[in-house]
């Protein structure tokens, strides 16, 4: 016979839920509303757990993970949420339910969408889900100066509502690589803080240098040159040793090469900044820049054709839906899977991270950009779009002209190309058995 739900366990700390236009109750009141669509009223960054008799809702925002297990108990089935798949487990050790634990059976919450549990039995339900974010039904117009400047308005306004939750004396650091993410981010948080009257000495930008070497180095210091902002800069420098790939693996929870190298360097970075600066508290990134705006090397996965990504409006936030036989459960898909890549190396080091192009308006905002318009089925037009997006926006947004370099990953520009090639040589099923093999005897 079925049982309801006879105990919610929620693990997330309640002062990681950064909401930055109601007190986290009202948000979990939204979430118990029929309409999911009413998340979208939310400022910020969340993973939300509520109940209501028989039905429990989660849902999450795409910058963060969220994570949910089912146990069997005597007294009725055991649901425990978590940020973390090592956290969930820990928790059913000390309950005596570490037997049932294994890292395939935890469940991670999809981005933009409200999970429901109604009725726990034997065998476990599927979740319902529903969609909070729906991709826009109208499209702009293709217009780039028009679509660069609601687009860069849609950061600076997400920018804005955080600035109005961090203490005025509160440093911030920008993990910064002179790109057009982190390098629109930097200049949008600049002209904020001039506009509160605020000084813009509490602003750093942090570039990572391996070995004193790499070519995000030099881009950073010429982007600061060329915006006359040079004093903001600082490269954070650290031994190639300290890239640790299998370490990488340990913390974010998952073997996705791609994901897995670009928190290596994350981790380098944040430690050394832990290092330097005990105290500092918040960082920003441009992390979900590329996925609003489609700049992928399409040819790097055969899976995909310029159509399939034009066509597909959050493809890249969440990869082909969770309708889709290729949905992962364990990990979910896209950014949605791909987030840990930033925010559990900041966790891991003490630092409230915000990463504002993971905004749900601003996500919302990009789906109505008329690519295809804009394409054409080119995929030279596909890689040129983001520069002129970002470059018309932040004309005229900031009135600041933007540097433009050439697009690169965090992980190439880090460092030596040959230095990060040796760090990074394992075969990507070495990541994925290194994973395994932490949990091989039921325990980490």
């Amino acid at each position: 016979m079925d049982r309801p739900i006879h105990r919610v366990v929620d693990l997330i700390d309640e002062k990681s839920q950064q909401i930055f236009n109601m007190e986290v109750e009202e948000a979990r009141e939204l979430l118990l509303r029929d309409d999911a669509t009413s998340l979208m009223q939310l400022l910020g960054s969340f993973a939300l757990t509520t109940r209501e008799g028989e039905v429990v809702r989660m849902a999450r925002s795409l910058d963060r993970p969220m994570r949910y297990f089912l146990a069997k108990q005597e007294s009725g089935p055991l649901l425990v949420v978590a940020d973390r798949i090592d956290e969930i487990q820990e928790f059913l050790d000390t309950q005596g339910y570490g037997d049932q634990f294994h890292p395939s059976y935890t469940r991670m919450v999809p981005a933009h969408h409200v999970t429901s549990i109604r009725l726990i039995g034997c065998p476990d339900p599927n979740p319902i889900y529903q969609r909070f974010l729906e991709p826009s039904t109208e499209s702009l117009p293709a217009d780039l100066d028009l679509i660069g400047e609601r687009y860069v308005a849609g950061l600076w306004q997400a920018l804005d509502s955080w600035l109005q939750v961090v203490p005025p004396r509160e440093p911030i650091g920008v993990l910064f690589s002179g790109g057009l993410d982190s390098g629109s981010v930097l200049l949008c948080l600049y002209k904020l803080l001039l506009e509160r009257g605020q000084s813009p000495s509490r602003l750093k930008a942090f570039t990572l240098s391996v070995d004193g070497l790499g070519s995000d180095g030099a881009q950073a210091r010429e982007f600061l040159r060329q915006v006359d902002l040079e004093v903001l800069g600082e490269q954070v420098e650290v031994d190639s040793d300290s890239l640790d790939p299998f370490e990488a693996v340990d913390v974010i929870e998952d073997y996705k090469p791609l994901d897995v190298e670009c928190a290596t360097v994350n981790l380098a970075l944040v430690q050394e900044l832990r290092r330097l600066y005990p105290e500092w508290l918040y960082l920003v990134d441009g992390d979900g820049g590329d996925e609003n705006l489609k700049d992928y090397p399409i040819e790097e996965n055969r899976e995909l054709t310029i159509r399939s990504v034009v066509g597909n409006p959050l493809l890249y936030q969440e990869g082909w839906g969770v309708d889709r036989i290729k949905h992962s459960l364990t990990y979910s898909n896209g950014q949605s899977r791909g987030c840990v890549r930033v925010h559990a190396p900041l966790r891991k080091y003490g630092f409230l991270g915000f990463s504002p192009f993971t905004h749900p308006s601003l996500v919302s905002l990009a789906t109505a950009i008329p690519f295809d318009e804009l394409t054409r089925g080119s995929i030279e037009k596909l890689y040129a779009l983001k520069s002129e997006v970002l470059k018309r926006g932040v004309k005229a947004v900031t009135g600041m002209d933007l540097p433009v370099f050439p697009k690169r990953r965090f992980q190439e520009g880090a460092g030596p190309e040959s230095v990060l090639a040796e760090r990074f040589a394992a075969d990507p099923e070495a990541y994925r058995n290194h994973y395994l093999d932490l949990y091989r005897h039921g325990h980490r």
